[in-house]
């Protein structure tokens, strides 16, 4: 088969999916454009932080990108091209688009706080504090992983970790001039693009050679800054200029894809057991930000939804940023299925893995465009490596937010605001427990001990924001199908996944994973029982009329 047509699908299938029911999800939901949203209502010019549209789809974009929509497709493609086309335009249009539109307005509607606070306040506190320790957990797992990855990236490519360096300062720059210097977006937009490849550049012939630890070091170092600067120092212009490189990858990609028209040489169905595992549960759990990612509901919640400058941006940013993302996985599919068997198991055991051969693939599809193969690799490296920065910062920073939330002591209207504090609500502190902790489980490595659980952490992440969701929903007396259904979907998958892994490890005798998997388990089946009254007798939204929690529906 062409796999020009298997992109023309998707693209056609998101596109159409944008209009219509993006526009169905965005009417159900009850966007408000006259509303004012935290990020006025709450501004503090640290977290909350008005952001134009372009500007914060560039941000959320890049902090939900990273490398998970290439590693997973690409590691999934084992079961065949054909289940995985299907999971990533599916799961990306009626499960992922629809999960951080929601939980993103569901943010914005309940003060830009987390699911956590969103199920504290429709559940119960029990439910957000088991939530929130989960979440924050799995951050501090994230950031761990992410920062060895990067380091490792910039120990085997020191022209990236030269780029990275410089986009930073490009990015510093750019915000100074933007938001303080009151130069205008578009020049200062094109000026910053184009620096950003002389980042590039420079880093391809002047390449900054240091040891694992010590870039491990300047990372953590970074991410501390990163996490309690005003995002308009630097996570607002830092994202926002990534996002065209990745744009610029992803055009460069498809016009060469067009251009070249590989025939998929994959077989299209592997059967339903493979070395990975079975179909069901693995394949939902392996391709997950390409499809849905629990992750991105964390993002949504925790730094988009502070910066949204008007609800109506919610559809853009949330439903379509996804689908972005789920056309970088079905690129990254495809550099995978244009492959014959023998040359696939090749380069994902013996040729550097997943993201040696999206990159390998991406410069042959370059190569159409007149840039040379090695030219093409090693632009398309970086650019992953630059997204993996960018997820790991805005990882840290969602990690300090959810920390403080386990922390601080709500004050309400009739309540003075000097209401004493605990320390483990300041942001400093909460910033250095979670990267104290995260850069011991780094340098330590015993991270690859939890790894294997992590997908369906992940997944389990999104099940239970979807669930936060549809409660809320209910509560409101709103028609909460299109996130219920894919919610019970999400928990037979995750807790499938789950009792595959504990049975497999319990065998092994690895009681750590065995552990870890039971408290997961156990975790999700304690807030389906919690919700389960709020889903089967929501309370009628007369009640909740002038209540600040909800504010007015539409």
């Amino acid at each position: 088969m062409s796999s020009l047509a298997i992109v023309i699908i998707a693209l056609i299938s998101f596109l159409v999916a944008y209009v219509t029911y993006g526009a169905w999800v965005a009417k159900k939901m009850g966007i408000d454009p006259l509303r004012k949203t935290p990020a006025h209502s709450m501004g503090d010019g640290v977290d909350y932080v008005p952001a134009k549209a372009p500007v914060l789809l560039g941000h959320h974009f890049a902090s939900i990108a990273g490398a998970s929509p290439i590693i997973g497709p690409i590691t999934a493609a084992v079961f065949g091209w054909i289940p995985a086309f299907l999971w990533i335009v599916l799961g990306g249009i009626f499960f992922g688009a629809v999960h951080d539109f929601t939980s993103l307005f569901a943010s914005v509607r309940h003060k830009g706080k987390s699911i956590g606070q969103i199920i504290n306040e429709n559940v119960g506190a029990t439910g957000k504090k088991l939530f929130n320790i989960f979440a924050w957990l799995t951050l501090v797992l994230i950031i761990a992983v992410f920062a060895i990855i990067t380091a490792n990236t910039f120990v085997a490519v020191p022209s990236a970790g030269t780029a990275s360096l410089l986009f930073i300062l490009v990015a510093v720059i750019y915000g100074f001039a933007v938001y303080r210097s009151n130069v205008p977006a578009l020049p200062a937009s094109l000026i910053g693009i184009a620096l950003l490849f002389v980042s590039i550049w420079v880093g391809l012939n002047y390449p900054i050679a240091l040891s694992f630890s010590t870039w491990i070091y300047i990372l953590l170092i970074y991410i501390v800054i990163g996490s309690i600067a005003p995002v308009w120092v630097l996570l607002q212009p830092r994202d926002y200029l990534n996002s065209y490189l990745l744009y610029s990858l992803l055009a460069g990609a498809v016009i060469g894809l067009f251009l070249s028209n590989p025939t998929i040489q994959l077989v299209g169905y592997a059967g339903f057991k493979t070395d990975l595992g079975y179909l069901f549960p693995v394949l939902f759990v392996t391709i997950a930000c390409g499809a849905i990612s629990g992750f991105h509901s964390l993002v949504s919640s925790g730094t988009t939804s502070k910066q949204l400058n008007s609800e109506k941006d919610a559809k853009l940013i949330g439903f379509g940023g996804m689908l972005i993302e789920s056309t970088l996985a079905v690129i990254a599919l495809i550099t995978a299925a244009m492959l014959i068997p023998a040359d696939y198991k090749s380069l994902m055991t013996e040729g550097g893995g997943p993201v040696a051969l999206f990159s390998a693939g991406v410069g042959q599809f370059l190569t159409k465009l007149g840039i040379a193969l090695e030219v093409g690799k090693s632009f398309t490296a970086l650019v992953v490596s630059a997204f993996a920065l960018t997820t790991l910062d805005t990882a840290t920073r969602l990690g300090r937010f959810i920390f403080q939330e386990l922390f601080e002591k709500e004050v309400s209207e009739n309540q003075s605001a000097q209401v004493k504090q605990s320390i483990f609500a300041n942001r400093y502190v909460a910033t250095l427990v979670t990267v104290v902790f995260a850069g011991l489980l780094a340098l330590s490595g015993q991270w690859k001990a939890i790894w294997p659980i992590f997908g369906s952490a992940n997944q389990l992440l999104a099940a239970i924001a979807l669930l936060a969701v549809s409660v809320w929903l209910a509560k409101l007396g709103k028609n909460n199908a299109f996130t219920k259904y894919p919610m019970v979907f999400m928990f037979l998958v995750t807790l499938s996944a789950l009792g595959f892994l504990i049975y497999s490890n319990l065998l092994k005798g690895n009681m750590v994973l065995v552990f870890v998997g039971a408290a997961l388990f156990i975790l999700a089946v304690v807030l389906v029982i919690q919700s389960f009254k709020a889903l089967t007798n929501p309370i009628n939204p007369e009640s909740t009329k002038g209540d600040s929690t909800y504010g007015k529906t539409v």
